[in-house]
């Protein structure tokens, strides 16, 4: 008769092992993603040019580079550290929007 129960229980602990290494990369990548401040919206804005891109779309952009933007009427508002930022977007001009600062 062979014993199976060492290989089995070090085989599973390597598993759990692997599976909580996971869990914590993945916790980890989501917190440093999410943790946008000004100067990185303001290099986005500065550094991309569209003079097509109206609001809804500036919206989706800022959403995908993780920041919390919600589209309005005529401008996105941008939520970083409890300071709203209102962002219009400006055609024709360099950058992406005209940046101004809602609340504080």
């Amino acid at each position: 008769m062979i014993r199976k129960t060492g290989f089995y229980n070090t085989a599973n602990l390597y598993i759990i092992i692997i599976i909580l290494i996971i869990l914590a990369s993945q916790s980890y990548i989501t917190l440093s993603s999410a943790a946008a401040d000004n100067s990185a919206l303001m290099k986005l804005i500065s550094q991309n040019e569209d003079s097509r891109m109206g609001v809804k779309d500036l919206a989706f952009f800022l959403v995908t580079h993780d920041f919390d933007a919600f589209p309005k009427k005529d401008h996105v508002e941008v939520k970083i550290d409890d300071i709203v930022y209102v962002l219009v977007p400006n055609g024709q001009y360099p950058g992406l929007a005209n940046v101004t600062v809602a609340s504080l």
